[in-house]
């Protein structure tokens, strides 16, 4: 993480601990929630709020990933055969998350907001780069 973003992010971690659950490890235990035990926040590097330490960001993130990609959704038979069928199924989702889709919130894409481009892209637009690039 630190080489990636050259330490320039406030990066944490929320460690959750859960209880064993004993004699329920058959298909009853595998669908319910686990019992709660603990949370440790622990700071990586730089500075961030303890305070705003949480993993409801990246929860989000991952529910968001499973309901726009069958191959992530919990015990499916959707999955990709080739690690380039894979690849390009993330990267088609995550073109259309950060370039098509307006969420509610913010009112224009990521990426508009990002400033990374000024231009709201269409599927078509998508096509046509992976075209060209092709």
């Amino acid at each position: 993480m630190d080489m990636a973003l050259g330490g320039k992010v406030d990066y944490a971690v929320l460690n959750k601990s859960y209880a064993d659950g004993g004699a329920q490890k058959e298909a009853k235990r595998r669908y319910s929630l686990a019992e709660f035990v603990a949370a440790e926040r622990q700071v990586v590097f730089g500075a961030p709020d303890v305070d705003h330490i949480s993993t409801s960001h990246v929860e989000r993130a991952n529910l968001s990933m499973r309901m726009g990609m069958r191959r992530f959704a919990r015990l499916t038979n959707a999955f990709s055969k080739k690690l380039e069928n894979h690849m390009a199924a993330i990267g088609l989702y995550f073109m259309v998350y950060n370039f098509v889709k307006i969420p509610r919130p913010i009112k224009t894409t990521p990426a508009m907001e990002a400033g990374v481009t000024d231009l709201l892209w269409s599927m078509e637009d998508i096509v046509l780069m992976a075209e060209t690039n092709a």
